[in-house]
């Protein structure tokens, strides 16, 4: 990722919900809006290597569907009972989700080490491809917080 690119993000990624709530609104009303966040995601991440940054590795948790569990403890030999023990909390919403940050499957080098039986939240992440965009608008714009490529598709947005 641009250097340039990641300090605007963190410079200015703060409390982007409440700084954009008129863009919000207008985002919802908006036509077309699957069409301009997939062909920005497309054109963001050909800048952008999520491994530059891993930010959603390090602050936020997946949330962990039963299949995902599965999934994940069979990669680690381990048996289920154990990993969710050794790893995971059910939060207010009732969600399993990671008891740490950053996520402990983080390697040094930012690769995830579960990488193909990782969750399916994180495989989806940062959701900005997904069809029905208007459902999601306020997770995403929360992802901007976290996700300097989300940051950008919605200042790309914001400039049209």
């Amino acid at each position: 990722m641009s250097t340039e690119l990641y300090q605007n993000w963190k410079e200015n990624s703060k409390d982007y919900v409440a700084q954009n709530k008129t863009f919000y609104d207008q985002l919802r009303k908006k036509k077309k809006l699957d069409d301009d966040f997939h062909d920005l995601d497309a054109k963001v991440f050909e800048k952008m290597d999520c491994l530059d940054c891993a930010n959603c590795c390090k602050t936020t948790s997946p949330i962990f569907q039963q299949s995902d569990i599965e999934r994940v403890s069979k990669a680690l030999k381990m048996k289920v009972p154990e990993f969710i023990e050794t790893y995971l909390y059910i939060d207010e919403d009732k969600d399993y989700v990671l008891n740490s940050a950053p996520c402990p499957f983080l390697g040094y080098d930012n690769k995830c080490i579960v990488y193909k039986s990782r969750p399916t939240a994180c495989r989806e992440y940062p959701h900005t491809n997904r069809k029905r965009m208007h459902q999601i608008l306020k997770k995403t714009f929360k992802n901007a917080e976290v996700c300097p490529a989300v940051f950008h598709i919605l200042e790309e947005i914001k400039s049209k």
